[in-house]
């Protein structure tokens, strides 16, 4: 029987002509070398060209990747070699290596050489640690060496191919072959090395059209092989299959078998000539290089021929025909296996298999092996790999009994019992696959079919296509792998019992009870084992997953393809192997899948009495696995993590759990959850709780402004004032109406502008104050001049209208707010609702308030001023004269009269106070708030102080007040410092006025219309001097 071996195309692309090609071990690219002087690397996976080398104007005959040092070095016909860096592109190296065109390159396996053969009929050998120096020449050859190949067996050795009929063994180090191998009857293009350990074998290819195969040990040509009809360009022995591939000028490759010599297979795809051949170790891609273009095709399987048998720990293998065993009850109790680590077996061989090995496989009872291959199957025995049946088929599956089987050949499909023939029948649709297990199952265009083992009859039609089929131990619970994703089913044998009896329940597509499809994951399945209701396997993205259940588990991540095996239970260990033999192992607990299991088939019984045995470590993927299950109220008494009996606790409603758990783990969003969920409890004692240890500030003050909690609020602010959350200990402290903890904390963050801004809405006592405080924070960052522009209220009344009413109504606001009970809510008017100032003015008219003015917070600040601060201090024992006195005791003042001069309509300028001020700038001049009118008109007074004023007393007028002290300032100002210090400040403003393009003078401003309370000033009058006379005058008539 023929060799079976799929071909897929991977890779095809046109292109120039193509004269070399060479497979990345680690990308997939290949790089393909041209005739017209270019090279290409492309992406057989993507079938992109990823990167492209202009190298020369003439053909580039060869190219190699050098992987060790990320390299492609490239030959042409310019006798040059180049070197190039293959992610960058830049090319690092180039040198004259030959006289003539340079036929081939290849790159030593373990040592920094290159060897070169070229039509001057040498070969050298170049080191690039060396700085790319010649370390040796080969001669010998009389015509063009077309090719050199390096022994994988030996790298001291190399062959060579060349136009003299001759191919030459070469030992490095020697300048004289070892050997010359004659036969050909005209020139030979092309050589390589037989890979396998069995055959000291190598082939070659001539203008002869022949393939010939020598054994070089023996010197001799074992076999010629015929069939091309031009001249053989390129041959080369398939590292990993039985296969010798041949590339004529005749269009066509040929795949021969290297055991039996048939030629199994012949490759056309119309490119016209092929000149090259490339394989890679370890893969069973082929790359091919033609007149007009690449080709990527893919021999067979990759997946390697490998068994277990997890009953015995027996894993059977075959290493191209040899079959080898390992055991891995070998192992010693004190080796600890770890996790990815290769185990440390002793192979051992069973012996020769007749066929080439494509498949194997264990009987389900461990007695039996197959081998499946070149068309043929022979069923060994286990332990001694005896012959015990034989026939011809394409495929070959066991049954659920290791006494049945089934085989396909062609569309027929054969069942055999005890290895006798049973029943042969020819599927309506067709047999493209057959799949083994509880239901033979048979894959056909237009789907899957399930037949029943001993009568064949239909069990059920599925319209998806299946690439491989796994059936649980108990036969319930079966997997179907597709290309793109797997299906996970649960067989009723029940209803395919009722069905035989009840043949109406069968319809076209079978009994449609006989499954019901539990879950569709997306993801392509490579290989997978049943153990229990766990369902094990590797995907694309080489990662090993377990599904149960509904709920996807990740073993591990793999760092290269590698395919399950079988899983050892007493081990607690599942194992797998690659494309090299290399047996790994991980640890996968058996008590965590019984657990599991038991859970799925809700025998709960079962499950209480596996969970004492389930390591602590791996509980809490256990109560995930509850979770996803819905047993939440077990999943809490299994889990082992806080953080996830939190959330259980949480979704359980078990808020004293919860409240435990977080105490124990202080997190703060744990408070913040436990907070939710008591909320809508209604627990809010519990929610005050949460929140404070959570320092959730902002969801504190809603809680005490829902409840009415003041003692909660206040608290709040102390706390994220302390915590630095001032915005919410602003916002505290203005719900509780502590204005003044608000001003000290917008000063405190140097927000000053939005204080003085602040102040003017609800302290307007504090502008003075202030205001300082920000010119002197501009004074500090070098801005003078946006500090001599900022005009304080107190300073400039006349622009800043109703003032003198916002300091009585933050008086009288001050003694008439009180707590209100709730239930004066709708009787109560709404602040938005309320004009404070008409309501002072209501209370001041009918005498029910009377503004008591107290010194301006103004002063405060200017600590520098030496002479005010003595001025104080002198003045401190000056009380007021009894005329003022008496007038400010005398009975309130009509309305009309009472009000500030603010009142009155004010031209839109910057008016200075008319009290001569001693201070040495004019922006530290006093306020003349009617708050500090009073003060200003008693500082000059020799008459003892009576006591205070309290808030009841009413104000005097506010026009006698200002002109008196105008009047007691001039009439006390003998020294002239006062005048100099006031034409000084004039001077300033005027500049200041200047500055800011206002055309106005500053004696303009001063003559705005008054009421008297100001004096009027002009050019000639700037010093502002009175008449002794008109004092006396004054003062007699006040």
């Amino acid at each position: 029987m023929p060799l079976r071996l799929d071909v897929k195309r991977k890779l095809s692309v046109r292109s120039d002509r193509v004269k070399c090609v060479d497979i990345h071990p680690n990308e997939p690219w290949i790089l393909v070398t041209l005739y017209n002087g270019h090279a290409h690397i492309y992406n057989h996976d993507t079938q992109q060209l990823i990167k492209t080398f202009e190298i020369c104007d003439v053909p580039v005959r060869a190219g190699k990747f050098i992987v060790r040092k990320n390299w492609a070095v490239t030959a042409s016909d310019d006798m040059l070699i180049r070197v190039y860096n293959y992610n960058t592109l830049e090319r690092l190296h180039q040198f004259e290596a030959h006289s003539d065109y340079i036929r081939s390159v290849v790159v030593h396996p373990t040592q920094s050489y290159i060897l070169t053969s070229s039509d001057d009929m040498t070969i050298k050998l170049w080191d690039w640690d060396a700085k790319w120096a010649l370390k040796q020449t080969f001669e010998g050859h009389i015509h063009y060496v077309m090719q050199i190949a390096i022994n994988p067996k030996d790298n001291n050795t190399f062959a060579s191919a060349s136009l003299d009929r001759t191919v030459k063994v070469w030992q490095l180090g020697s300048t004289q072959p070892n050997f010359t191998l004659e036969g050909h009857e005209k020139g030979v293009n092309c050589v390589d090395y037989y890979s396998g350990g069995d055959k000291p074998y190598l082939v070659s290819g001539g203008d002869d059209r022949l393939v010939k195969i020598w054994d070089y040990q023996n010197k001799t040509c074992v076999q010629t092989l015929e069939g091309h009809s031009q001249n053989v360009g390129c041959v080369a022995f398939h590292p990993e299959l039985p296969i010798v591939l041949s590339g004529s000028e005749d269009g066509t490759v040929k795949l021969w078998h290297s055991n039996t010599y048939r030629l199994e297979s012949t490759l056309n795809y119309g490119l016209e000539r092929c000149w090259a051949i490339s394989c890679l170790k370890g893969s069973n891609n082929v790359a091919l290089g033609y007149d007009e273009g690449t080709m990527m095709i893919k021999l067979g399987r990759e997946e390697p021929a490998m068994s277990m048998d997890a009953s015995t720990g027996k894993i059977v293998w075959a290493k191209h025909c040899e079959i080898q065993q390992v055991n891995l009850k070998q192992l010693s109790s004190d080796q600890q296996l770890k996790d990815g680590e290769k185990v440390p077996l002793n192979v051992k061989e069973m012996g020769s298999c007749e066929i080439y090995p494509q498949t194997l496989s264990h009987s389900p009872n461990g007695r039996f092996v197959v081998v499946c291959g070149d068309g043929e199957y022979i069923i060994y025995t286990a332990m001694t790999l005896r012959n015990k049946s034989y026939g011809s088929a394409m495929e070959f599956v066991w049954s659920q009994d290791s006494s049945e089987y089934a085989i396909r050949d062609g569309n027929m499909v054969k069942i055999f019992k005890n290895f006798k023939e049973k029943k042969t029948f020819k599927p309506e649709a067709g047999a493209e696959g057959i799949f083994g297990g509880s239901l033979l199952g048979v894959r056909s265009y237009s789907g899957l079919t399930f037949y029943d083992w001993e009568t064949t009859s239909l069990i059920r039609r599925i319209e998806i296509v299946p690439k491989i089929i796994y059936w649980s131990q108990n036969g319930e619970l079966a997997c179907i792998a597709t290309e793109e994703s797997y299906y996970i089913l649960r067989y009723n044998p029940q209803a395919v019992a009722a069905a035989v009896s009840n043949k109406d329940l069968i319809s076209e597509d079978g009994i449609e009870d006989a499954f019901d499809a539990l879950s569709e994951i997306p993801e392509i399945v490579k290989t997978g084992i049943w153990v229990g209701d766990c369902f094990i396997y590797t995907n694309s993205l080489n990662r090993i997953n377990y599904y149960v259940g509904g709920e996807i588990v990740t073993i591990s991540h793999l760092d290269r393809v590698m395919y399950l095996l079988g899983y050892v239970s007493n081990e607690n260990r599942l194992y797998l192997g690659d494309k090299e033999m290399s047996i790994v192992s991980f640890e996968l607990s058996l008590s965590v899948l019984e657990y599991q299991t038991a859970v799925m088939r809700k025998d709960f019984e079962t499950a209480d009495q596996v969970l004492p045995t389930v390591p602590k470590e791996e509980r809490t993927r256990v109560a995930h696995f509850l979770e996803k299950q819905g047993y939440r109220q077990q999943a809490l008494a299994v889990t082992m993590d806080n953080e996830h009996k939190f959330d259980l606790a949480l979704q359980l409603g078990n808020l004293q759990i919860c409240y435990d758990l977080a105490v124990e783990m202080e997190n703060e969003q744990k408070w913040v959850q436990l907070s939710d969920v008591a909320t809508k409890r209604g627990d809010f004692k519990l929610v005050q709780e949460c929140l404070t240890r959570a320092q959730s500030f902002g969801s504190l003050i809603l809680l005490a402004s829902a409840s009415s909690d003041k003692q909660l609020m206040s608290t709040i602010g102390d706390q994220s004032r302390k915590n630095g959350q001032f915005n919410i200990a602003f916002l505290s402290n203005f719900v509780l109406g502590n204005l003044e903890q608000c001003l000290d904390i917008l000063i405190e963050n140097q927000r000053l502008p939005e204080a003085a801004f602040f102040c003017r809405t609800y302290l307007p006592s504090q502008i003075g104050r202030i205001v300082g405080l920000w010119r002197d924070k501009l004074k500090q960052m070098n801005m003078e001049r946006a500090a001599q522009a900022l005009a304080n209220p107190t300073d400039y009344e006349n622009l800043f209208p109703g003032l003198v009413n916002t300091y009585k109504t933050e008086q009288y606001l001050k003694q008439t707010t009180q707590q209100q009970s709730a239930n004066n809510y709708q009787s109560i008017i709404p602040n938005w609702e309320r004009n404070p100032i008409e309501e002072m003015q209501e209370a001041e008219n009918s005498e029910q308030f009377f503004y008591g003015p107290v010194q301006s917070n103004n002063d405060t600040v200017e600590t520098d001023d030496n002479e005010h601060s003595s001025n104080i201090k002198d003045t401190s024992k000056q009380t007021i004269s009894p005329e003022i006195k008496q007038t400010s005791a005398a009975s309130p003042p009509p309305a009309k009269t009472n009000k500030p001069t603010t009142d009155l309509p004010v031209v839109n300028k910057l008016i200075p106070p008319v009290i001569a001020s001693t201070s040495s700038s004019s922006d530290r001049s006093r306020s003349q708030s009617p708050m500090n009118n009073l003060v200003n008109s008693t500082t000059k007074s020799a008459t003892p102080s009576p006591p205070p004023l309290n808030k009841t007393t009413p104000p005097p007028p506010t026009t006698t007040t200002t002109v008196t002290s105008s009047a007691i300032s001039k009439a006390t100002s003998d020294k002239p410092a006062t005048t100099t210090a006031r034409k000084t400040s004039l001077s300033d403003l005027e500049k200041e006025l200047q500055e800011f393009d206002i055309e106005d003078d500053v004696s303009d401003v001063e003559n705005a219309q008054t009421t008297g309370v100001n004096k009027r000033f002009t050019d000639e009058d700037e010093d502002l001097q009175f008449d002794d006379d008109d004092v006396d005058e004054f003062l007699k008539d006040t």
